[in-house]
């Protein structure tokens, strides 16, 4: 007998439904189109001559493909040691934070002492000062350590965030406390109950605070410009403007860098991209 129950789509709507994934599809690689743009315009300035990318109009593709610029940044600059720079800028705000929020998001989330909810009011206070205005007080204090020119001094002010202790806050807030109540009868201390318990069930938060904060770090430039003076000191971030001459740019030069330096931040993504997705739709489920 002939199927009569409707579960079967007719041509109409499976036109419908070609027609809107068709149209779905051409939108999302058009904005892949315009997002991957920049970073296909920045290889092929690159690859081209000085005297080309000066050109009026501009060309798309070089006319001769150079490769020489990507060898003439490490002679321009103390490129090596800049890249080092920035690894230790990046690994220690990132540490930093990962550490010092947690257990302050922790405290906050799961702790009952006087007065938690005012000092909470005034940790996100914070989040509404301009970073600018701390440059100052914050290079006093690094002075005073006599730390300036050295790298601790880029990564010490950014080793806590009053946006990571909300982030992982908000993520504390939403585990069981049926967990913390059952280690409690076996025995588990405090630290013993974030360490083993909740640190572990909130590790897309910190795949997502990690990604945020080490491409905040690796790209940050009003800090490591004020803080370190000394080329050999400087992150990548700070040393590529160098290379911007007051009458003439070396942009080729310039491009090349700039790709090289965008390298490790492209790699740390990769390998956290399925954590920092997954903390991104937990927090648009959770009520």
């Amino acid at each position: 007998m002939p199927d009569t129950s409707g579960t079967h789509a007719t041509p109409t709507t499976r036109k419908r439904f070609n027609s809107g994934s068709v149209a779905t599809h051409a939108v999302l690689s058009f904005g892949a189109l315009v997002m991957v743009f920049p970073f296909l315009w920045q290889l092929l300035t690159a690859l081209k001559t000085l005297a080309e990318t000066s050109q009026v109009p501009p060309t798309f593709l070089p006319q001769d493909w150079n490769w020489d610029s990507f060898e003439e940044v490490f002679t321009a600059l103390p490129f090596r040691e800049m890249l080092t720079n920035s690894l230790l800028n990046t690994v220690g705000r990132t540490v930093g934070q990962l550490v010092f929020c947690s257990l302050a998001a922790y405290a906050f989330a799961r702790m009952q002492f006087r007065g938690r909810n005012v000092l909470f009011a005034l940790f996100l206070s914070v989040l509404m000062v301009p970073s600018s205005l701390l440059v100052l007080p914050q290079y006093d204090i690094i002075q005073s350590l006599g730390r300036l020119n050295s790298a601790p001094a880029l990564f010490l002010p950014g080793m806590f965030s009053a946006f990571g202790t909300f982030m992982l806050r908000q993520f504390f807030l939403t585990l069981p406390r049926e967990l913390e109540e059952a280690a409690r009868i076996d025995g588990a201390g405090s630290f013993r109950i974030f360490w083993s318990i909740m640190l572990p069930l909130i590790r897309p938060a910190l795949a997502a605070l990690a990604v945020i904060t080490a491409m905040w770090s690796w790209n940050d430039l009003l800090w490591p410009l004020i803080v370190n003076t000394d080329p050999e000191k400087m992150p990548i971030s700070a040393g590529l403007t160098s290379l911007e001459g007051q009458y003439e740019t070396n942009y080729p030069v310039m491009m090349a860098g700039s790709l090289i330096a965008s390298l490790p931040m492209l790699v740390v993504y990769l390998f956290l991209q399925r954590h920092f997705v997954q903390s991104v739709a937990l927090s648009g489920s959770k009520n």
